[in-house]
């Protein structure tokens, strides 16, 4: 990791401390010490399995996607790639470089640039589009209470939507239409010509123009097997359903049994969207002002609605940047990915 990077991370630590700070200013730390050691640690656990099974299906998908054309792939390897993404989506604008990340991550174990971001894409692909059924879904059962109760969070959660939807168009047109991506990557790639020769600069456009070439045969090749996409699309529900039943086990663990499974879920659903709206990394500040205004009305406490956001997101921000930073001293296995189209 850089040192950009690292200063990053401890500022989006010191950020999310005060933040912290902030929302404990009307409330006792002795009462919100008592309510910690009052919890159920067994519904927590629950919910920290959730996050690890999110992560371990996730390293899984990158798995079948890869070995699908790649020999001797491993799982630790595969385990990397989401880690690694979690840790520079929590540290870049609006997670811009989960991405980056994860790609950086394949070609460290051998695997052909043009074939990983084809893989990349193609999971995205099928991620965003599981975020917007599960989000419909949640539209159904949720979206009458945030929009009767807090009507300008209901404006950010149908914006969050079109986000996802008019990103999901975009990632297809640059899988599956070259001449199209050929011409943005021409319009994008020009000012590199103010500072290089015009051999080099044509040298590398041409690369590049060979690597858009292997992304969309990879990206065909992918498309025409509907039963390996039809795995990865149930792994991938089922991936975001662990992530979205954390808030449900954390109000478990905090002794609200009888809160409404399908409610929480689906506003937790809601709450995602909201987040992917804050051009801070991690969402920060936006993501718990919107947990405490969306659960308020579900955890009476103000204490232990504090410490549920806190728990939340300690299991779903600061966990997957700690795993991240781990996996980044891990040495990845080198495969043969020998059979690299021209």
């Amino acid at each position: 990791m850089s040192r950009n990077n690292k200063i990053t991370l401890f500022v989006m630590v010191i950020i999310g401390a005060a933040i912290l700070a902030y929302s404990m200013k009307d409330i006792k730390l002795s009462v919100l010490i008592h309510d910690f050691f009052t919890l159920d640690p067994w519904w927590l656990l629950v919910a920290f399995l959730c996050i690890c099974a999110y992560l371990l299906i996730e390293g899984f998908v990158t798995k079948v996607l890869v070995s699908n054309r790649v020999e001797n792939f491993t799982f630790k390897d595969a385990i990397r790639v989401p880690l690694v993404e979690q840790l520079f989506n929590g540290i870049t604008p609006f997670s811009s470089g989960g991405q980056p990340g994860q790609l950086i991550v394949m070609l460290q174990t051998g695997i052909d640039g043009g074939r990983a971001s084809s893989v990349l894409l193609m999971k995205f692909v099928v991620y965003q589009a599981m975020i917007v059924v599960n989000f419909f879904i949640s539209l159904v059962i949720g979206f009458h209470f945030v929009a009767s109760k807090l009507h300008f969070l209901a404006l950010f959660v149908l914006f969050g939507f079109l986000i996802h939807f008019f990103v999901i168009v975009g990632l297809l047109m640059i899988m599956y239409w070259p001449r199209f991506t050929k011409k943005v990557t021409k319009i994008l790639f020009h000012p590199v010509k103010w500072f290089v020769k015009d051999e080099k600069y044509y040298a590398m456009r041409v690369t590049l123009y060979e690597k858009i070439d292997n992304l969309y045969e990879e990206s065909i090749r992918i498309g025409r097997q509907p039963k390996l996409l039809l795995k990865v699309v149930v792994l991938t529900f089922f991936q975001l359903s662990f992530y979205y039943l954390i808030p449900y086990f954390i109000m478990l663990s905090l002794g609200y049994y009888n809160a409404n499974i399908f409610m929480v879920t689906s506003l937790h659903i809601m709450i995602v969207m909201i987040i992917s709206l804050f051009p801070i990394p991690g969402g920060s500040g936006g993501a718990e002002f919107s947990f405490e205004s969306l659960f308020h009305s579900f955890i009476s406490s103000n204490s232990k609605l504090v410490l549920a956001m806190i728990l939340w997101r300690l299991l779903t921000y600061y966990f997957g940047m700690a795993a991240g930073a781990f996996a980044l001293l891990i040495k990845p296995d080198k495969v043969d990915d020998s059979d690299k189209p021209a």
